[in-house]
């Protein structure tokens, strides 16, 4: 896959499609909390098909956890994502918990996830296709993605 980097594919692909001519995205998101539970913050990077950037977003959202706030980056990845006409997605996270339970394979338990994990497969409905893959953090765009959360806490007094 990208950069050479070793990662876990999941896949998961959602029941309904829409009919769109073929255009893949590549999206690379983080989140993380400062305390856990603390201030947090999440940044995605979407990519096109010819590997240009599409969308680049730090922003804060408020005090929470890293598990919330990794769902909150897909969420808000896959928004933007939503808007660009895209029919498939390849996903990249460093949270192997978040690419696992999208997946199917590793089992929901934590109640406050799974509004968050519903509002995700609501919209992987608006694509034929959604692949979710786990990088190590050490991963170029991973780091790059985490560097936006570490911007929008800092600029924040975090």
């Amino acid at each position: 896959m990208t950069d050479g980097a070793k990662q876990n594919r999941v896949n998961s692909t959602p029941s309904s499609r829409r009919a769109l001519s073929s255009r893949k995205l590549t999206i690379y998101s983080d989140g993380g909390a400062r305390g856990n539970p603390g201030p947090a913050a999440i940044g995605f990077l979407i990519l096109g098909p010819d590997g240009g950037k599409i969308a680049e977003h730090g922003e804060l959202i408020g005090e929470t956890t890293n598990n919330v706030a990794e769902y909150t980056a897909v969420i808000r990845a896959m928004t933007v994502a939503c808007e660009t006409g895209a029919d498939e997605i390849d996903y990249f996270t460093d949270s192997e918990l978040v690419a696992k339970q999208l997946s199917g394979i590793y089992k929901l338990k934590a109640e406050h996830l799974k509004s968050l994990f519903a509002q995700v497969k609501e919209k992987e409905k608006k694509f034929k296709r959604v692949s979710y893959f786990n990088l190590p953090r050490e991963h170029g765009k991973i780091r790059h993605v985490d560097r936006l959360v570490n911007i929008a806490l800092n600029r924040a007094g975090h």
